[in-house]
């Protein structure tokens, strides 16, 4: 299981990121472009995901992964339950959702191995 604080320790030195207390939820977001967000019990993680992916996705773990409401549908968006995340899945996770909302020459020079 992780947390938000584990979360927080992967987001703060991502370039561009900045987090944000927005209606008693926590957010990161780069620009405007929100990459994580926490249901307000923090029990839900939601991330940016390709939308072309997240039915996979949701398919091969669904005691994981769901759906987001119907209005954040359009989005590339997932959720997933915090209590069945490990720490390794979670980076990954984050690392990816950051990846879609920065420059490519940003993420290849913060993480060259993926480069």
């Amino acid at each position: 299981m992780v947390t938000v604080e584990d979360v927080r320790r992967v987001c703060r030195d991502l370039p561009r990121s900045e987090e944000h207390l927005i209606h008693d939820r926590v957010k990161f977001r780069v620009g405007k472009i929100v990459y994580v967000a926490f249901s307000r019990d923090e029990t839900v993680m939601g991330f940016g995901f390709p939308k072309e992916e997240r039915a996979a996705l949701i398919a091969a773990d669904p005691q994981t992964f769901h759906l987001p409401r119907e209005s954040d549908m359009r989005f590339n968006w997932v959720q997933a339950w915090m209590a069945q995340l490990d720490e390794e899945q979670m980076t990954e996770l984050v690392l990816d959702a950051w990846r879609m909302c920065v420059p490519k020459k940003v993420w290849q020079a913060y993480l060259p191995r993926l480069a």
